[in-house]
């Protein structure tokens, strides 16, 4: 879910993961990840690559800057020490992105619509009408990418500090892609009453991982499983 120490989680609990949102217990196969070669063009890009040499040194800037999160923060990080990590000049950086806020913007997007391939993959091997099945997929793909995606812990899908007042925040973003994946997995509408079910239930869950994981260090077993049941329990109203 959004981004600096909150998640998220619902059915069988499985401990593991670290702060961040929306994780939900489970198979741990299936999620890793080494360095995105690709990353999609965001609206926060000063220029989009345009061709697949710049293209490439945008992902090297991106990996890097995960790398960094892990091992500074994100108070700590500069934008002169990515362009040192990815071996490019410090120009290359500011040519795609204006600060640091923006490069980290970048990669909790790109995240996110890694998250989403992810996401419909295994969508793809699931009944259409065990709507618990998907949530479960769901949040095991978030716990998956949680333990190993360099800087998804700190940035999973938005800057650790949003910005005030952002109406795309970071929990909000994520529940928006999540309403129309599962809308088209169970061949319902994303409507208001669902959309706001989705967002509702992300809300809930990050609150809830965020103790889990202020509780133990790897996200306490007991509460990730208190928070899949309670998903589950409301989502049952809209999704039964």
């Amino acid at each position: 879910m959004a981004c600096a120490a909150s998640g998220a989680a619902i059915a069988a609990p499985s401990a593991g993961a670290s702060a961040g949102h929306l994780p939900f217990a489970g198979r741990r196969g299936h999620g890793i990840m080494g360095p995105v070669p690709q990353p999609p063009v965001t609206p926060n890009l000063r220029r989009a690559p345009v061709q697949q040499r710049s293209a490439d040194r945008l992902a090297r800037i991106l990996d890097s800057c995960a790398g960094l999160l892990d091992e500074t923060g994100y108070e700590q990080l500069t934008t002169r020490a990515v362009a040192e990590r990815a071996e490019v000049p410090i120009g290359s950086v500011y040519r795609f992105f204006s600060n640091k806020r923006a490069l980290v913007d970048a990669l909790a997007l790109r995240n996110l619509d890694t998250y989403a391939d992810r996401i419909t993959a295994r969508l793809a091997d699931l009944p259409a009408d065990d709507w618990r099945a998907a949530i479960d997929a769901v949040l095991d793909e978030y716990l998956a990418m949680k333990r190993s995606v360099p800087g998804f812990a700190l940035v999973d899908f938005g800057p650790p500090f949003p910005a005030e007042g952002a109406a795309d925040d970071a929990n909000r973003r994520l529940a928006d892609r999540l309403a129309v994946l599962l809308a088209g997995h169970l061949g319902r509408r994303a409507d208001e009453r669902m959309s706001r079910a989705i967002l509702v239930s992300v809300e809930a869950a990050d609150a809830l991982l965020q103790l889990a994981f202020r509780t133990e260090p790897t996200g306490d077993a007991a509460i990730v499983a208190e928070t899949r049941t309670l998903v589950r329990s409301y989502l049952a109203h809209t999704l039964d």
